[in-house]
């Protein structure tokens, strides 16, 4: 009872904590950059502007491969490049999921958010805008092109389900105006539109150009002009609340933009060639660096993260086991807390709260921190049973022949208990490798971030992911003959 009371406690004090420091961060930070426009001057002294936007969204943003490497490409890219040579700055792109955005830009992760934004009121209340750069002509349903009779107007899809991205001005318009409906939402376009083709959808909402885009790419697919009312149609530029000097900038460029017709003249026109060429060229062949670049952060992200969660969790368990009543009250806390809470939501919690601390945190490092620490927790337990399975007698005979506790641990009591645990061991090591895919939500570009920005590139959904797929079996498969071999030694010695 009195256990349960002080874990009660602890995680009690945790939540609180850490609700402060989330609703706090933004706001203290907000204040700062009010008294001193922190963010332009940030941009001066780095000679770097650091843009925000989810490219999945063609013409707008998205991705296509030069010489086997990334670029962002589209409407909103372009304008970025103009931004970034007016503010005499080298442009840099963070590529994430839409509905992470805003929170990128209100942690300092982001300078900019530009990303087929529309200012509504309830975006304003957190971060400030530019003038409108861009009006789309209205928003269309993408549907599958043998259903063209079948669902035209709002009515049609009574009683179906309809997506669009989570966190958009379109995922709103489907909960208001089409309520008969059922919203779906997700983070990436492709996801959406491999939904639709799957028939887990009967149709996705979209600006003008992004559902032109898809239907033109895919033949059966279709682009429909919907009855959706939008009150305040555009996009503007996401800036974090306070920068009227960053705001006054892009305004002056935006203008610039408009005088000269850029959108029109240039902007589109280069991301038309963009998607034609794609059209032509989109081999899986030609994406091989992608995969291969996307293998070699996974193997990174893992083996760096199981040493830290070997070393964390060996700590843990030893903790757990000690006779100091606050040690093991500090281990039995954090390991209840790490296994009772998703990793999904610990990975965005040291990228975008601890990140908020440490400015220079890089999401490669956020994931690998938050991939380990969840992992020590696991292991923890792991060794802790498989040091509980010794029998007493071997630390009393390792002690009676003059070893100290801690030296009966070391060579008595802990190779046996690895002997114990290793399939179990094995296990979280193989789940920790098939975890690091959570990291692509904050934009690390392992092997589920790749496939992502394939998927946008090809306009196809699903042989990127079986590719994907075969490669994870494969690492996995690799992985697990490893551990069988260092296993069958074991018992070999034994």
């Amino acid at each position: 009872m009195k256990k349960a009371k002080i874990i009660n406690l602890f995680l009690a004090f945790i939540t609180i904590i850490s609700t402060l420091f989330l609703f706090n961060q933004p706001v203290a930070a907000a204040d700062k950059k009010v008294a001193s426009d922190s963010v332009m001057k940030k941009i001066k002294q780095s000679k770097e502007l650091v843009v925000g936007t989810s490219a999945d969204y063609p013409p707008l943003e998205f991705t296509t491969s030069v010489n086997g490497n990334t670029k962002y490409v589209g409407v909103d890219i372009e304008l970025a490049k103009d931004i970034a040579k007016d503010l005499h700055a080298k442009l840099v792109i963070k590529n994430m999921s839409f509905d992470s955005l805003l929170v990128a830009l209100e942690t300092g992760k982001v300078d900019m958010v530009i990303s087929a934004m529309t200012p509504n009121p309830e975006r304003k209340k957190s971060v400030d805008f530019s003038q409108i750069y861009y009006k789309p002509s209205g928003e269309y349903f993408l549907i599958n092109k043998r259903d063209q009779a079948k669902y035209k107007k709002i009515k049609d899809f009574a009683g179906q389900t309809v997506g669009a991205q989570t966190g958009s001005i379109q995922y709103q318009l489907i909960q208001s105006q089409m309520k008969k409906s059922k919203a779906k939402g997700l983070g990436k376009i492709n996801n959406l539109v491999l939904a639709l083709k799957s028939g887990k959808m009967s149709g996705v909402v979209m600006e003008e150009l992004t559902a032109k885009a898809y239907a033109k790419n895919d033949n059966s697919l279709m682009a429909v002009r919907s009855d959706l009312r939008e009150e305040q149609a555009g996009n503007a530029v996401a800036i974090a609340k306070g920068q009227s000097g960053l705001v006054k900038a892009v305004n002056k460029t935006i203008k610039r933009v408009e005088k000269d017709d850029l959108i029109n003249k240039k902007y589109l026109p280069e991301a038309a060639k963009y998607m034609k060429t794609a059209q032509k060229t989109n081999t899986m062949a030609k994406y091989a660096p992608y995969f291969v670049k996307g293998i070699e952060y996974t193997i990174i992200i893992t083996v760096f993260s199981v040493l830290i969660g070997i070393v964390l969790g060996m700590l843990l368990a030893l903790m757990r086991l000690s006779q100091n009543k606050l040690l093991h009250w500090i281990a039995v806390c954090y390991i209840e807390f790490i296994r009772g809470t998703p990793q999904m939501v610990q990975i965005l919690f040291v990228y975008f709260g601890v990140g908020a601390l440490i400015s220079n945190l890089s999401a490669l490092v956020a994931g690998i921190i938050a991939i380990g620490l969840n992992s020590g927790a696991y292991v923890a337990e792991d060794i802790r049973s498989g040091i509980a399975s010794v029998a007493k007698g071997q630390t009393e005979a390792a002690r009676s022949l003059g070893l100290s506790q801690a030296k009966a641990y070391r060579y008595v009591i802990i190779p046996q208990a690895l002997k114990n645990i290793w399939p179990a061991l094995g296990n979280e090591f193989i789940t920790l490798l098939k975890d690091s895919s959570l990291v692509s939500v904050i934009g690390v570009t392992e092997l589920m971030y790749q496939t992502e920005l394939i998927q946008t590139s090809t306009y196809r959904g699903v042989l990127p992911l079986f590719i994907a797929m075969i490669i994870y079996f494969i690492m996995t498969f690799t992985l697990t003959r490893l551990l069988n071999y260092f296993e069958r030694r074991m018992k070999h010695n034994d």
